[in-house]
Parts: structure tokens; sequence; C-alpha cells
């Protein structure tokens, strides 16, 4: 990595040392973990159940795993001829622009900028501790998806996580990966830098579920690349306690036709406070982008729900979408939605809707025959009732399943 980006990660970290947010002084890297596995077979079942708990499911048809605990990767395991799974230390050392060969240098901390904040510069100053690399070739297509886990197994551990995705030019990639924390892994806190490059006619499709404590702050950072006709479908589910949590995924249409389709789902609890998002930059002629959010929120939860498009190309088309239902008198929810356009040809629009539970709505049901409690069940499962078509039928059937999996687990 160059002088440059640790000297711009720096500037930014001697800039806001004291800004009165995260101390990331108070967390540590931890000892590195000596344990891998060589197939799936291996690991524990204590993991296994972790896994589970975000939809990764080892007896799952796959195309690659990734599994990392703390800083350190446990077991890697690339199935599929032309797509590559590596941790990101390796495909450093192999991607070096030697013999012809990619490299890496020319996409590192391009998607994401080292001093985009302090957790960025964060990253950077660390310089890569793990994370994975993905690599789909041109023409290249994944069968059924690739897996990845991010697991935090030790208290006040500070996971930095580097993931680095390239499609080229006509291939197609599906992702499911998960995030969670062992139950005694008390303040904790995950910094995931994650930036996907998705070249002409390329397509990837990528789920993400993440399952956190009421002790852990989290703060991924991704950035988003597309080239012309490329196609990003982005499904992001947590509906576990959280202390803090911020993200806000920033998608660059740059190619003419590019879309991008991106939906969150948020069941927030306890004390958790959510800020969360995406912004899309519409570049390319007729590029489009939707961002739908749906949120949940009881106990003395606070989530933020943000969505920012701006058109700046021309013919480009983007929509924001958030609904939100308050459970409880304690809980807040604030929308935030935000269009700009910068171009006469452009059709942007928004609508949010906060509230809570129709009392009309659960009588008609109790007079069909549920009891109160049924009825408001039935309604909150509706509301969580996503949209997947934007995802190929293998991964949406995956991706339904995952969801009904951790709102039976975290809702009962």
């Amino acid at each position: 990595m160059g002088e440059d980006v640790k000297q711009r990660a720096q500037k930014l970290l001697d800039a806001v040392k004291d800004d009165g947010t995260i101390n990331l002084d108070d967390y540590n890297l931890g000892n590195g973990n000596d344990t891998t596995y060589s197939n799936e077979k291996e690991i524990p079942q204590e993991l296994r159940d972790s896994m589970d708990k975000v939809g990764i499911d080892l007896d799952q048809e796959k195309d690659g795993i990734y599994l990392q605990s703390g800083n350190s990767h446990d077991l890697c395991v690339s199935k599929v001829e032309g797509v590559e799974l590596l941790p990101i230390k390796d495909a450093i050392k192999k991607y070096d622009g030697t013999d012809g060969k990619l490299d890496l240098k020319d996409y590192l901390w391009k998607a994401v900028a080292p001093d985009k904040d302090k957790y960025t510069a964060e990253a950077a100053i660390q310089e890569i501790t793990q994370g994975y690399f993905i690599y789909a070739r041109k023409g290249q297509k994944t069968v059924f998806p690739l897996q990845s886990c991010l697991f935090i197994d030790l208290p006040g551990l500070k996971q930095v996580v580097h993931n680095i995705i390239i499609a080229e030019e006509g291939s197609e990639l599906d992702i499911i990966t998960g995030c969670t924390v062992h139950k005694t892994a008390k303040k904790a806190l995950h910094l995931g830098v994650s930036e996907f490059y998705v070249q002409k006619d390329a397509r990837v499709s990528f789920t993400m579920v993440h399952n956190w404590s009421d002790s852990t702050n989290v703060r991924p950072r991704t950035g988003i690349v597309l080239e012309e006709n490329a196609k990003f479908s982005n499904f992001y589910v947590v509906m576990s306690a959280v202390k803090d949590l911020q993200t806000n995924p920033f998608i660059q249409l740059k190619g003419k036709n590019s879309s991008y389709y991106g939906q969150t789902l948020i069941y927030a609890k306890g004390d958790s406070l959510f800020d969360t998002g995406a912004t899309a930059h519409l570049i390319g002629e007729g590029s489009k982008a939707e961002i739908i959010s749906r949120v949940l929120a009881v106990d003395h939860s606070h989530v933020i729900a943000r969505g920012k498009i701006i058109g700046d190309g021309p013919d480009v088309t983007g929509h924001i979408d958030c609904s939100a239902l308050i459970l409880s008198s304690n809980s807040r929810v604030d929308s935030i939605p935000e269009i700009q356009a910068h171009n006469p040809n452009v059709t942007l629009t928004h609508e949010a809707s906060v509230g809570k539970i129709s009392q009309e709505h659960i009588e008609y049901l109790m007079s069909r025959g549920l009891a109160e409690e049924e009825a408001v069940n039935l309604i909150v499962s509706g509301f969580l009732d996503v949209d997947t078509s934007p995802l190929p039928p293998s991964l949406a059937k995956e991706t339904e399943k995952i969801i009904d999996l951790v709102s039976k687990s975290e809702m009962g």
C-alpha cells in the first residue's frame, strides 16, 4: 500500500483524535488465531451455531466459503474454475501486476477513500489485517452462492476487515455473507471496508446478514463502482440488538444503463442506535437506482434511515422508499430521503412513511378469529415480506429463507 494512503489516513486521524465519538484506542487487534480448517466438516459446533444465525448453512451447496474469526482467517475454499476466493493478504501477494496479471494495487482504496472518516483511516493505518478477495474472470458465473462469515470472538476486539470484489466483463456473482459476535465478546468494534468493482455487462447479487450484540459498535464502509450495463442487487438484513451501527454504501453508477437495487431490513430493539442508508450517484446515461428501507422499532431503539440519489447523467432515474413501523412508545425512527438533480433530463422520486400498526387492521384480523397478538404478528410478518425479485431465483429463495429464519429467531 502506497505511502500516500497512510499519510492521508494519519492526517485525518490526527485531526479527529478527540472528536468525542468512539475511541479507537479502547479496542485491540487480538493475538491472532492459529486455528485453520481445511474443510467445512472441521468447523466446531459452537461456531456453526453462530453461523446459522446469519444464514450461513454449511450443508448448503456453495461455490466457495470464507470464514474469519477476529483478524485471522480460519477457512477459505474456492470450488469453481474462473471464480476465485482468497484471503485478501494472499491475493495481494498473488496479484501484484507481474507476468500480465491483475494488480490489486490498482483497486485498493479506489472505491472507498482511506481518509473518508476515522474508521477508514484506522483500517488504512493498520494496512491489511484480513478480509476476502473475490475475483470472477470474464464471462464466468457462480452456480451456487459464495458464502462468507466474519466472527468476533474476543472481548474488546477491534476487527478490521478489507474486502475486494471484482466481477470482470460478462461475469455473474452471487454472494451471501454474515457477520456475528460470540456471546462473551463484550465491547467489540467491527470496521469493515468493502470495495466492489463490477465491469461491463457483469452482475453481482449480494446478501448480507448481521447479528450483533448490545455492546458491539459497527462501522462498515462500502464503495461500489458500476460500469456499462452492470447490475448490482444488495440486500442487507439486521434483526439483532447493537450498540451503535452506522453504514451508508456509496454507489457510483458510471456506466451507461448501469443499475443498482438496494433493500435494507432492520428490526431495532433494546437501546440500539442504527444510522443506515445508501448514496447512489447516477453518472452514466440511462443509469438507475432504487433504495428501499423497511424498519421495525421497539423498546428504546432509534433508527435513522437515509437515502440519497444524485442525478448527474442524462435520462437517469432514481427512487427512494422508506417505510417504518414503530412498535413501542419509546422507540424512534427518522426517515431522511434526499434527491439532487444536476441535469434537466432526470427522474428522481422519494416516499417515506413512519407510523404504528393500524388499530383498524388489528380489529379486522381479530374479527376473522385471530387473537390480538396473532393479528399483530401477522401484520409484522407481512411487513417483512420483502421483494427479492431483483435477485436470481436461487439466491432469492435463499435470501427469503434467511430472512424467515432470522426473523423467527429474533422475534420469537
